[in-house]
């Protein structure tokens, strides 16, 4: 295992598996986007991805045909981030949705749970399930190349709230967003290492309901600040706060 190299400014591909060797390809939406839109020319700086911690930094060595050549200059296997994020995110309306698991990609989240909650107006039935998933499975490794991450996060299957309450028997912190909470996030002990919860609900909000459940699992209600956060940020405010008080202290 090995850290993750300084990006430098090097964009990152994700490709479906780094192969053996010295030189590798970069080609299909992949190739496209480095040749036709970033233009890449040969001996620039690159890095290319499997989206599991496998990383290869390399240069180009050519250009063309919407594919890339590509240098292989060191290979890292770079280690699942310590503590784990989990963001249990409630069904928002709209773009609402990608807009959170980008932002949360971003700021370092490691799994997505889509949550069914009650008062969600959203509702993934039949096949807008698989079309709600490949939405926000696609903005996560979007958001993965734009944030240099040689993980993709993973966005689970949608969990109802008792499935939700099963999954934090695994966790070591779970924390519920809510605006009445009296125990403010700055209270919490944020554990360095482990599994962290964080659960965003509804535009609605949580039902009373929900929030004795996910306290009966062991989960904290607490708030952020005094502002009441949209349920696309929420999530993101929460996970940078608690990076700082972890992984980037």
């Amino acid at each position: 295992m090995s850290e993750a190299p300084d990006a430098d400014g090097a964009p990152l591909f994700l490709v479906e598996e780094l192969p053996a060797g010295d030189v590798l390809t970069v080609d299909g939406a992949e190739g496209r986007h480095a040749v036709d839109v970033l233009r890449l020319g040969v001996g620039e700086r690159v890095r290319v991805s499997d989206g599991q911690g496998q990383l290869v930094v390399g240069s180009v060595l050519a250009a063309a045909d919407s594919a890339l050549q590509v240098q292989v200059l060191t290979r890292h296997d770079v280690p699942a981030p310590d503590p784990t994020f989990v963001l249990v995110q409630a069904l928002p309306k709209g773009d609402h949705g990608p807009l959170a698991v980008d932002l949360a990609t971003e700021l370092g989240v490691d799994r997505v749970v889509p949550w069914t909650a009650a008062r969600c107006v959203t509702r993934w039935r039949d096949d807008r399930v698989e079309k709600g998933l490949a939405k926000w499975r696609s903005a996560a490794r979007a958001a993965s190349k734009q944030a240099r991450r040689p993980r993709v996060p993973e966005v689970t299957e949608p969990m109802s709230t008792r499935q939700v309450c099963g999954m934090l028997a695994d966790v070591d912190l779970a924390l519920v967003l809510h605006e009445q909470a009296r125990q403010p996030f700055t209270k919490i002990d944020v554990p360095r290492s482990g599994t962290i919860a964080v659960i965003v609900g509804p535009e609605g909000g949580l039902t009373d309901g929900e929030v004795v459940a996910f306290r009966a699992a062991g989960a904290h209600s607490v708030r952020l600040g005094a502002e009441v956060l949209r349920t696309s940020t929420a999530g993101a405010a929460a996970l940078a706060a608690l990076s700082a008080r972890t992984r980037w202290a």
